[in-house]
């Protein structure tokens, strides 16, 4: 019983011992860990709108299914009424309101997509900038370049007419 206790102790020492030099080995910058951080949060918003999107788009389906005039009639033909016609119209009012929130809800993620998918690339260049290093700071440098004044297109056409009379 003491050599069980004593070799689960050595293993748990030997386990504990492991992870400190691994830590201390993968020591990484604050500021690095953030932006990997923020960039595997941002792919995990992605992965739950895209499967939020894919339910969206299986329910838009079925709703497009049901509005077909026989698929009305079938599910109102059991309910008997003296105006079958109205019972028709407000099922179908009622599955296009439906349709219309569904439409609007892909179009928000949509966009969320697109809003997630520039985020993701944004931090995984700020955590690619900072595994670089310290160093001189590109965007610091490339904000100081001013672009070159070009000169208008109705210089050029002048000139060429110049040219072209003489």
């Amino acid at each position: 019983m003491q050599n069980k206790v004593m070799r689960h102790c050595i293993r748990l020492a030997v386990l504990v011992g492991v992870s400190i030099v691994v830590g201390l080995l993968a020591e990484r910058t604050p500021a690095q860990t953030n932006a990997q951080e923020r960039a595997g949060n941002l792919r995990a918003q992605l992965a739950d709108n895209e499967t939020r999107q894919t339910e969206l788009q299986s329910r838009l389906q079925q709703l497009e299914e049901n509005l077909k005039p026989e698929n009305i009639e079938r599910t109102l033909a059991g309910v008997g009424s003296v105006h079958p016609e109205e019972l028709r119209e407000a099922r179908r009012r009622q599955l296009e309101t439906e349709k219309r929130g569904v439409q609007s809800q892909l179009d928000t993620l949509g966009a969320s997509r697109s809003r997630l998918e520039t985020a993701i690339a944004a931090a995984d260049a700020a955590g690619y900038r900072q595994s670089a290093g310290p160093g001189p700071n590109i965007s610091a440098a490339t904000d100081n370049i001013t672009p070159a004044k070009q000169t208008p297109a109705r210089h050029r056409t002048k000139k060429h007419r110049l040219r072209k009379r003489h």
